[in-house]
Order: C-alpha cells, then sequence, then structure tokens
C-alpha cells in the first residue's frame, strides 16, 4: 500500500492540501471530535481498516480498501426507525449529485449492516429503494457480515462504531468515512446527517487530486 505521496509520481494528481500530512488531499478537519490518535474510529489522516465482506446483492466479496475509487463509507441497520434513514437519504444525495457530475465512476459506496440476522438481501435492496438509491449504478454496495459477532469484529473493533441492541432496535452512534484511493481517511463525518453538499465537494476534490 503506498501513500497518497506515492500516487503523486504515478499520476502527478497530488497537492499540498494535506496539511504537511503526505497521506492525504483535504486539509485537517475543523470538527473534528479530538486528536486523530486519541478518537476509537480511523480519523483525519489515519488508514483505514482492511477487511472483506459480502454483498448479498450481488454474491461478490467487497474489500474495504480500493486502490482505484474514492470510498464513502458507515454503518447502519436497515429496520433503524430514525438515524440511518436519515443517513441513507443523505449518501443517496451525494450519490446523485456525484453521478450529475460525471464521478459516478470516481467513488463507491461501502455501507455495512451490524444487524446480519434480518439485515437479508431482500431488506436491504427494499432500505435501498426506500433511501432513493441508484442500485443500477454500480458504485453501491451492502456488506453483510455471517453473522453477529463478524459484526462485532468489523463495525465495533476496526471502525470503532460500538453498537447495543435492545429489544429490536440498537443504539449506535452514525459516522461517515471518506477514504482516498491510498486508503487513508480523510474525513470521518459525525452524526446521522453527513451534509450532501459537503460530502460531495470533498469526494470531488480528493478524485481531482487523483485524477479519477
Amino acid at each position: 500500500m503506498t501513500g497518497a505521496a506515492g500516487a503523486t509520481a504515478a499520476t502527478g494528481c497530488i497537492s499540498a492540501f494535506g496539511g504537511g500530512n503526505e497521506n492525504v488531499v483535504l486539509p485537517p478537519q475543523e470538527d473534528q471530535l479530538g486528536d486523530s490518535e486519541d478518537l476509537a474510529y480511523p480519523a483525519y489522516g489515519q488508514e483505514f481498516p482492511e477487511f472483506s465482506l459480502p454483498n448479498p446483492l450481488t454474491d461478490e466479496t467487497v474489500e474495504s480498501t480500493s486502490g482505484s475509487r474514492v470510498t464513502v463509507a458507515t454503518a447502519i441497520y436497515a429496520t433503524c426507525p430514525d438515524e440511518c434513514i436519515v443517513t441513507g437519504n443523505q449518501l443517496a444525495g451525494v450519490q446523485s449529485a456525484l453521478a450529475e457530475r460525471g464521478l459516478g465512476d470516481a467513488v463507491r459506496f461501502l455501507v455495512i449492516t451490524f444487524d446480519p440476522e434480518r439485515d437479508t438481501a431482500e431488506v436491504l435492496r427494499d432500505y435501498g429503494e426506500r433511501m432513493g438509491v441508484d442500485l443500477d449504478a454500480g458504485n453501491w454496495e451492502f456488506l453483510r457480515p455471517e453473522g453477529p459477532d463478524e459484526a462485532k469484529q468489523v463495525v465495533t473493533d476496526r471502525l470503532g462504531i460500538a453498537f447495543q441492541r435492545e429489544g429490536g432496535e440498537f443504539i449506535h452512534p452514525s459516522v461517515t468515512f471518506l477514504v482516498n484511493p491510498d486508503s487513508y481517511t480523510e474525513r470521518a463525518y459525525q452524526g446521522e446527517r453527513p451534509a450532501v453538499d459537503r460530502v460531495t465537494s470533498d469526494v470531488e476534490t480528493v478524485a481531482g487530486e487523483y485524477s479519477l
């Protein structure tokens, strides 16, 4: 795995935006809740964890690291009554905005369920359609761990998103990650409502620096 500086030699695309961090394109995140090393989840300038999970809609295994596209990743459960609906709607808006800018092929969306027992392919497809996702665009991946243990291993242990089931619902924070093609975290947007304009602009900037 190469850093963004390594990508520069190959593509001539990197700039000095990263505020002295050669692995990222964007400047430091002003609304980050603390120093990157003190946060539970991968934050600005840190490597995004490697893992692979199946997409039940395509029966293909998807790697968390890309090498060729900007990644927008988050974790949800499809029967969530509030936060995950908002997050899904917002990310569908980002998908649509990037498509309008001709950047649909420069990005991929990884949406990981931490409720694999209930989130079957049919349930996830229905969730995507309700959120307004273009499932035919080829850049949206639903990822489903094999069971609760793997969900915890990936979502909590690797992504730092702790969740706890209470009855039929989960208590969980909402974090959306923007990861550059070299698998370094450019942004970790806190909250269930990542702003469509902001995420779209950030993806466009990173994609432009990598000439995607």
